[in-house]
């Protein structure tokens, strides 16, 4: 009697990846070229994936604790977007709270009058940045200890007039800046340790994905920010790795790269290009279609109250 493999375990190596793309595309894979520019094109199409919607994979929960008179807080640096956010007090205990926190746009918190208000959050806006850092030609002019919260920079133009820099491996918030010294400064952020940092330390600009909270955390109790983000999908690795997807994407991605792929290798008949590029979308959308929530949507309605 015939019996079943008993493992559900199939998926493509990057190796296994780029020989079916070859296939698809009429043409034999035959130099380490070949393996190089096809992760390339692999690397770009996770990227085009970020911009068609929510991957429901790249989602996780990130948690951050909310410093008493602290506006604003490096979120991890390869995250898109946040889809839900809350505010917890008393956590891990059985007096859990959790509130939400609303999401507002940046023309909504440049209007709010006093962005030091301090109290409960109960709304955020999220600065969506590059992730990138870069050097500046400011130093720093006297040594920094790792409890400083005043740091003397050379030339303060170089920088924002609030956000984050990197000196060495620490990445510090800085809300204020007077002539050259960035005061008030929250140190260790996004993970880092605070450090003592020499004399002609070279300041970088760190333009980090964050988020700024209003009210200003009070100190009444510990607030955690709680939100689920998107996340970047990792990028293709060396031969012998997966790629950061779940099997129920192997189609959409073959198909993809292999779209791609029929753009680059020469002599590509067009109808087999235009034929690849259709398949690509009816196997994303299939995929896509999938993979999404599968739950009732819950509306709350909100009151709020004008007094006349």
């Amino acid at each position: 009697m015939a019996t079943t493999s008993g493992v559900a375990t199939f998926n493509l190596d990057f190796t296994e990846i780029v020989e079916e793309v070859f296939e698809r595309c009429g043409s034999q894979s035959r130099s380490g070229y070949d393996l190089r520019t096809t992760r390339r094109s692999l690397n770009l199409m996770t990227v085009e994936w970020a911009n068609r919607g929510l991957n429901m994979w790249t989602v996780e929960e990130i948690q951050i604790p909310l410093v008493y008179g602290q506006v604003s807080y490096a979120l991890p640096v390869d995250t898109i977007d946040l889809l839900d956010m809350i505010t917890r007090t008393n956590a891990a205990t059985q007096n859990q709270q959790d509130l939400n926190i609303n999401r507002i746009s940046e023309s909504t918190y440049s209007t709010i009058p006093n962005k030091l208000t301090y109290g409960r959050p109960i709304q955020v806006w999220i600065n969506r940045q590059s992730g990138n850092v870069n050097p500046t030609t400011a130093t720093v002019t006297s040594a920094v200890a790792a409890t400083d919260t005043t740091i003397n920079i050379s030339d303060a133009s170089q920088i924002a007039a609030a956000g984050f820099i990197t000196l060495g491996s620490e990445i510090i918030y800085y809300p204020n800046v007077s002539g050259n010294q960035l005061i008030n400064c929250a140190r260790g952020q996004a993970g880092t340790t605070a450090a003592t940092h020499s004399v002609g330390t070279v300041v970088f600009s760190a333009w980090l994905p964050s988020i700024n909270v209003w009210p200003t955390p009070d100190n009444s109790t510990p607030y955690i920010f709680v939100a689920w983000r998107m996340r970047r999908i990792q990028d293709a690795g060396s031969g012998v790795n997966i790629q950061d997807i779940p099997f129920r994407m192997l189609n959409a991605m073959i198909a993809g790269l292999s779209y791609y792929m029929s753009m680059k290798i020469p002599g590509t008949d067009p109808v087999r290009i235009a034929a690849l590029k259709a398949d690509y979308e009816q196997q994303y959308q299939l995929a896509a279609d999938e993979d999404r929530e599968k739950a009732p949507i819950r509306f709350v309605p909100r009151q709020m109250f004008y007094a006349r």
